[in-house]
């Protein structure tokens, strides 16, 4: 198995006033040529945005996009005629394809939005683009991972993307042994510590923490407390 540490300290961040922002890879502002992508996930952004405020209508094409809100909600239009508030628990995704227009807003007076937004390179370029969004927090048996989103566009309890990909959530109790096994042969995964502290092959990683594991069919995750965690599996190339 091979491994790649990725820090939480290590994150670019930028900070705008209503905007906080911490890159798990180069964007924006933040460029560092060791961090560009890890397989086809290209951008892992962890943002805070205040109360109010949000992103206006700026446009996508030819990359898969899913936005998973922690907390509080976010409100979302764009030019495929789409509406609607994202809330906590909720994950949106969106095949930008030949291109879209949209924009995202904390609809909140007075509590600050968290979200985490993540691209992917798509399977297929231009293609038609796509929108989708679905409720998880009945889903989520506690110290079992659930599946957000799958390649397998006939799944009625999950999303799909335009790409050999599978999201994984769940919270776990400490003392917990999570054994992962890897979907689509030859992809690696991409482990992200959201809360709590875990030990992957000997590694102790906390709160933001992540580590992509690859070559490799399976591995098992140790939680050291209680623990929120996303795996991210994504073709290597």
């Amino acid at each position: 198995m091979k491994q790649v540490i990725y820090p939480a300290n290590e994150r670019g961040f930028n900070d705008i006033g209503w905007l906080k922002a911490h890159f798990s890879f180069s964007f924006g502002p933040y460029y560092n040529p060791d961090k560009e992508s890890f397989g086809v996930l290209r951008v892992l952004n962890d943002d805070i945005i205040a109360a109010g405020r949000g992103f206006g209508a700026h446009p996508h094409d030819n990359m898969e996009i899913t936005t998973i809100v922690l907390k509080g909600a976010l409100e979302h239009k764009d030019s495929m005629g789409n509406v609607g508030v994202i809330n906590a628990g909720d994950v949106q995704v969106m095949s930008a394809g030949t291109g879209i227009t949209h924009s995202e807003y904390n609809p909140s007076s007075k509590e600050a939005t968290e979200s985490l937004q993540i691209w992917i390179f798509p399977k297929e370029r231009n293609i038609k683009p796509r929108y989708d969004q679905k409720s998880f927090v009945e889903a989520l048996v506690h110290n079992q991972l659930t599946t957000l989103i799958s390649p397998d566009k006939s799944a009625a309890d999950t999303l799909w993307l335009n790409q050999d990909a599978t999201f994984s959530m769940g919270n776990f109790d400490a003392g917990q042994l999570v054994n992962y096994s890897i979907k689509t042969p030859g992809n690696g995964a991409y482990v992200f510590v959201l809360e709590g502290g875990v030990s992957i092959a000997g590694n102790q990683l906390n709160k933001r923490d992540a580590i992509g594991v690859y070559d490799t069919g399976s591995f098992t995750i140790e939680t050291n407390s209680e623990t929120r965690l996303l795996i991210i599996e994504v073709p290597m190339s």
